[in-house]
């Protein structure tokens, strides 16, 4: 199981309280950086407990969003993107070649209301990673596409799919309502449910053979070693995912979606803000800020980027998408991305959206629930915007 399970930390003093949480409960949505910094170096101390949080206020974020003007938001994009992919290790991953897609089939099956394909293609020399194609029976036309990367599971795809191995995985996708792509072809859109590295078939030898659920930690310290990171050989090989998209005639590659949930959230986001092929993104139980979120609970350590923190927030990330829809899918009670951490960074991205001309493309949907997926404003949402 993911660090879902993780318990949020109760926060108690004041030097182990995040300074923006701190201006929020004194003064509301306090941007004042200036006092608040004043105050960190008088009165919180520097300690384990505190580094983030101090640091995070010290911060001169290099991309830190100031436009005023949309000429200002597009220029600001435009110097951030090609960063942001350099730091997820894109360039490194480049420099072995992009090699040919090789798809092959491995197998199909026929139910009522659509068809299952499993395939595989290559992502980079010598890697391949399995995807399901969920296909509506009786499609005419092209189809938009909804890519569904999937969070911290053992079994990766099979549970976007709705296909459990035990009670127990029945039920976590039954309430959960993680069978996100199948959700996206009952109303009909083609989805790809890919494995994430990691996961699934996807995880070192030595943890399939010994049943541990991911391989991300040793994974990540191994891209680390080659200026590479998990999230951006995830995010990389969605964008494969859509080159393989854009060669078949049965999908509208004009009109793609992307969304999943905790981790799939974050491959969500990230890409989304990487490629804009990518038209609408739906992070689920993933959008708050690094600061609040990953910065102060335990996570895994796929999670983390190298620098990101110097660079930007996460709204700052999401800022990306824009003016392209988006829609941030939070718990209420999730205990690991904090429900008022995630207000105050979408108000910060509503900012971003509001210069580029779209802030009603922007929305945040909170759950009466934890960290899970909520479907109930996804598919309407989608439907808008892709006209269905």
């Amino acid at each position: 199981m993911l660090d879902e399970k993780a318990i949020f930390a109760t926060i108690n003093q004041v030097e182990t309280l995040s300074l923006r949480a701190y201006g929020m409960i004194v003064n509301g949505f306090r941007e004042d950086k200036i006092e608040s910094r004043v105050m960190c170096k008088s009165t919180i101390k520097f300690s384990s407990d505190s580094y983030v949080h101090v640091l995070a206020n010290e911060a001169s974020r290099s991309f830190a969003f100031k436009a005023s003007t949309h000429e200002e938001f597009n220029r600001w994009q435009i110097d951030f993107r090609p960063r942001l992919r350099e730091v997820l290790g894109f360039g490194q991953i480049e420099k072995r070649g992009l090699c040919d897609l090789e798809p092959r089939q491995l197998s199909e099956k026929v139910f009522d209301a659509y068809i299952r394909q499993e395939w595989t293609i290559c992502t980079e020399p010598g890697f391949e990673i399995p995807f399901f194609v969920l296909l509506p029976k009786g499609q005419t036309m092209p189809r938009p596409l909804v890519l569904t990367p999937h969070g911290h599971n053992k079994s990766g795809k099979d549970a976007y799919v709705g296909v459990w191995h035990n009670e127990s995985e029945k039920a976590e996708i039954t309430e959960g309502q993680r069978d996100v792509a199948l959700q996206a072809v009952e109303v009909g859109y083609v989805a790809i449910a890919p494995d994430m590295r990691g996961f699934a078939s996807l995880r070192r030898k030595q943890d399939i053979d010994e049943d541990n659920a991911k391989s991300c930690p040793r994974l990540q310290m191994q891209a680390l070693m080659f200026g590479r990171t998990l999230i951006g050989e995830r995010v990389w090989d969605i964008g494969r995912l859509i080159d393989y998209a854009q060669t078949r005639n049965d999908i509208d590659s004009h009109r793609i979606a992307v969304t999943g949930n905790s981790g799939g959230g974050t491959v969500s986001l990230f890409a989304a803000a990487c490629d804009e092929r990518i038209k609408i993104a739906i992070p689920g139980s993933y959008f708050n800020t690094f600061e609040d979120s990953i910065g102060s609970i335990r996570h895994c350590e796929c999670n983390y980027i190298p620098g990101i923190m110097t660079m930007a927030e996460m709204y700052e990330v999401a800022g990306l998408i824009a003016p392209r829809p988006f829609l941030a899918l939070s718990g209420r009670n999730d205990r690991i991305f904090p429900i008022e951490s995630a207000k105050y960074a979408y108000k910060k991205l509503r900012e971003i959206y509001e210069i580029a001309g779209a802030g009603d493309l922007c929305q945040l949907y909170i759950g009466d629930g934890g960290h899970r997926y909520y479907k109930e404003p996804v598919w309407p949402f989608v439907n808008k915007f892709f006209g269905e």
